[in-house]
């Protein structure tokens, strides 16, 4: 395995990564609403304007395919994506791991927003809820999501 900093060239590398897992995931747990708002929210733009601030990290399993991401801005750890058929084989917690190290050099704790698919995960990282909040999406559907912290220091 190895993690590299995304560079412009991997935008629909990342876009792929995150797009399929939510695809795959956030329809279990999230109205058709909320869904869109993730897929819209993880839109080239952004993704873009975040590799180009050096933010975005690429994890490539040992046959070189990219199998997931992280973006870290500031103390802040956000859109960690594994593509659904490697998901169960530890990527998610490479990428945190990764993250965490990353935050730790400036910073004493991580911030994220976590997904209702992602809190458990974040909860048996050591991760504590923080606030929850909700956004009104289309067809008045909901995305809620848990703000949550860690001590790092």
């Amino acid at each position: 395995m190895m993690i590299k900093k995304a560079e412009s060239s991997d935008l629909e590398a990342v876009r792929d990564i995150a797009h399929s897992a939510i695809k795959a995931v956030y329809p279990h747990y999230y109205p058709a609403g909320a869904v869109e708002f993730f897929l819209e929210h993880h839109c080239d733009g952004n993704i873009i304007r975040d590799i180009e601030k050096d933010r975005v990290f690429l994890l490539k399993d040992d046959n070189g395919l990219n199998v997931g991401t992280v973006t870290v801005a500031e103390n802040e750890m956000t859109r960690l994506f594994v593509l659904p058929e490697y998901q169960g084989n530890g990527y998610g917690s490479v990428l945190i791991g990764f993250a965490e190290e990353r935050i730790a050099e400036k910073y004493d704790t991580v911030m994220l927003d976590a997904s209702f698919p992602a809190k458990p995960i974040y909860l048996k990282k050591g991760y504590s809820f923080v606030k929850y909040n909700s956004i009104e999406c289309a067809n008045g559907d909901k995305l809620c999501y848990d703000e949550m912290i860690k001590k790092i220091k």
